[in-house]
């Protein structure tokens, strides 16, 4: 007869073992509960031509989300996914927004004022933190009230973010991971009265962070819409919308907007997921010819997740990941960042198949697995 010391010894010893066991998924080894294991040894048989394509080195952390799910890590778990992220080679990381509504990624004594709820941890020093410690350069987001997406006025936001702008540079600017400012806008061709508050945020961000080694401030960059064939809303069922802007229009309004920014804005990275496969060529050869014209960066916001299916937003299929990657280097595209890696490629996502997109990403650009 099992004594209850002998048992609490047996019960011990199994679940040790149960937690030791790794699931299958990307970077681990041995077998499942099934007695299955992942043979690290066999590689795809590609038959395109490996890594030719601009790889992704820089990610939004998308902390205070508005339509995908938190996954409510802890510093461990963030820790152990900017690791993820260095050997994926990102170099850049980007604070989607420092507050959303009424969230914020910090205390705002600005915001606490007002009303809004208090964080339970300050996410932008422990992102600080760890961009230092990874070596990795970080960027800040403003706060976005999310009214503009619906009013279109901006004058709320400009008058937020005078204060909150002094805030972030007076709380994080001694960290020398803190290297540029993201203005949090993401807006479409129809969106010509952001540019009065590109420009006074903008200038406002560079002329606080002046300093020998940025004699114009740190830089700063924008990452907006493509009224293309899926610019739908998020809380719409419809995938493809039957009306848009054709490509003419689209680089006639960006001329004008970059024309009205470009002194206070270094780089801009369009989303390229609003436009079909075969057309998303075309608009990366505008944007980088307009971007060229007004002496602004030519990023490209390669989105990780699928604007193409009914449940919103799942990872997307590699072979979309890697078209759109292609396309930007055919162009000249200087950087891709994603939207977003955490989500959408970490190993450690709450979605399995972001793992694999993991794997298939450093299996395309002959890294080791």
């Amino acid at each position: 007869m099992t004594d209850r010391r002998s048992f609490l010894k047996t019960a011990a010893a199994a679940s040790a073992a149960a937690a030791a066991t790794p699931l299958l998924g990307s970077c681990q080894t041995g077998k499942d509960k099934y007695g299955i294991g992942l043979d690290k040894s066999l590689q795809s048989k590609l038959i395109v031509e490996p890594g030719n394509a601009v790889p992704i080195t820089g990610t939004f952390l998308d902390e205070i989300s508005t339509d995908i799910p938190h996954q409510n890590w802890g510093e461990a778990e963030w820790d152990r996914d900017f690791q993820y992220m260095k050997k994926f080679g990102i170099d850049t990381v980007i604070i989607i927004r420092c507050g959303l509504r009424k969230w914020m990624t910090y205390p705002s004594p600005y915001l606490l004022k007002k009303g809004y709820y208090y964080p339970s941890v300050d996410l932008v020093d422990m992102f600080c933190r760890l961009a230092e410690k990874y070596g990795m350069s970080l960027y800040i987001g403003l706060y976005d009230s999310d009214e503009y997406w619906y009013t279109g006025v901006y004058n709320n936001e400009i008058e937020i973010n005078r204060f909150i702008i002094d805030e972030l540079w007076e709380r994080y600017g001694h960290y020398k991971s803190f290297k540029g400012w993201y203005l949090s806008y993401e807006i479409s061709r129809r969106s010509k009265g952001a540019i009065e508050g590109y420009q006074k945020l903008g200038q406002q961000c560079k002329e606080l962070s002046k300093s020998k080694e940025y004699p114009n401030g740190y830089p700063t960059f924008i990452s907006p819409i493509i009224e293309g064939i899926k610019g739908v809303s998020a809380q719409s069922a419809q995938l493809r919308r039957a009306d848009r802007p054709d490509i003419m229009e689209h680089m006639r309004d960006w001329d004008e907007i970059f024309e009205g920014i470009h002194e206070f804005v270094d780089a801009c990275a369009f989303q390229d997921g609003y436009n079909d496969y075969d057309e998303i060529e075309d608009y990366i050869s505008v944007n980088k010819m307009l971007a060229d014209k007004w002496g602004i960066h030519s990023w490209t916001n390669c989105e990780s997740f699928d604007r193409d299916m009914p449940i919103k937003f799942l990872p997307i299929k590699f072979d979309k990941l890697r078209m759109k990657l292609e396309a930007a280097k055919r162009c000249g595209v200087e950087k891709a960042i994603t939207f977003e890696f955490s989500h959408f490629i970490s190993p450690q996502s709450a979605y399995l198949q972001a793992g694999h997109l993991y794997d298939r990403y450093l299996e395309y650009f002959g890294k080791k697995i």
